[in-house]
């Protein structure tokens, strides 16, 4: 079965950097578009990076100018450089394509951001 598995989160505080890494097994994440979703407890899940099979990105306002996606498709993985994260960068993010593979949706890795 495919996997996503996402890895990097932790606690940091406000005004801080951390990476974020999603790999996959048994598929090639290179032929599709890619994001980076997260939820905060009482919020929607949201999407907040996308990146194409050819490398265009999308990101939500929220995080612009903050939040770097990116590939490797050698290594099979999918990244995100969070830097000047605030409080409100707290949840649980997750991988998965765009459009939502529903069966694709694995545990995620907590951000938290706080003083």
């Amino acid at each position: 079965q495919v996997q996503l598995v996402e890895s990097g989160g932790g606690l940091v505080q406000p005004g801080g950097s951390l990476r974020l890494s999603c790999a996959a097994s048994r598929s090639r994440l290179s032929i599709y578009t890619m994001g980076w979703y997260r939820q905060a407890p009482g919020k929607q899940r949201e999407l907040v990076a996308a990146i194409t099979s050819g490398g265009s990105t999308n990101y939500a306002d929220s995080v612009k100018g903050r939040f770097t996606i990116s590939r490797d498709n050698a290594k099979n993985t999918v990244d995100l450089q969070m830097n000047s994260l605030k409080p409100e960068d707290t949840a649980v993010y997750y991988c998965n394509t765009s459009p939502i593979t529903t069966r694709l949706w694995g545990q995620g890795t907590q951000v938290t951001v706080s003083s």
